[in-house]
């Protein structure tokens, strides 16, 4: 496997975060306040389904964690340059890694890799997988493992999550991301990529922390 030479242009900005579970979801714990996660609010609405999932089926809900961390690890490596011969991976995992490496090799210039990012423009926080040149165009970049192939419709959660990740990028930097990527390597074998714009989906992400602000304060007054 020919492995590419990724270009890093590293941004040095904001400080590391730790993270702890409360009520309500992760919250980061940064140098400008305690923020929700980005992932938390985009994907409340859909957290009472996943938890009766997960706890329907804990052996897969197990399964399909595990193996996204370990193919953002791979991914992770391969954008640092590192070898990949040189690394311990399972059989499935780098199947999905070689399903995707192509795209993979669209990125350089690459700016940050899971690089925490925070602030008030939305008062979220969260660590983007990867902000870079996608094709000769500066894009957030989100890596995801899936069983099957996804609907756009049903990812919307993603396509927010990138959206705040723009704004925030914006708000520490003053650099405008207008473009971003999500690149989902399947076990059925196919390879999705769904690139848009965050203006198409800024109204929807400020609609959804409003919604999860209202439903935390019910929550509280109960």
């Amino acid at each position: 496997m020919i492995q590419k030479t990724f270009v890093h242009e590293f941004v040095n900005v904001g400080k590391e975060v730790e993270s702890s579970e409360k009520e309500g979801g992760r919250f980061y714990i940064t140098e400008s306040g305690q923020f929700p996660s980005v992932t938390t609010v985009v994907g409340f609405e859909k957290q009472e389904f996943f938890k009766i999932w997960r706890k329907q089926n804990p052996e897969e809900a197990k399964r399909v964690t595990e193996r996204g961390t370990r193919l953002h690890s791979i991914i992770e490596s391969y954008l640092k340059n590192e070898n990949i011969k040189d690394l311990k991976v399972m059989p499935n995992d780098l199947d999905l890694f070689v399903q995707i490496k192509n795209e993979l090799d669209n990125i350089d210039k690459i700016k940050a890799l899971e690089f925490p990012l925070y602030g008030f423009t939305v008062g979220l926080a969260g660590r983007v997988d990867c902000i870079a040149d996608y094709k000769g165009k500066l894009s957030i970049i989100d890596f995801k493992g899936s069983t099957r192939q996804k609907r756009k419709e049903d990812i919307e959660n993603y396509m927010m999550q990138a959206t705040a990740y723009a704004l925030l990028w914006k708000e520490m930097t003053g650099e405008s991301i207008d473009n971003f990527v999500i690149l989902i390597t399947c076990e059925d074998g196919a390879v999705q990529i769904f690139e848009d714009s965050p203006m198409n989906y800024v109204s929807k992400l400020y609609d959804i922390i409003q919604k999860y602000k209202k439903h935390n304060e019910r929550k509280r007054t109960s």
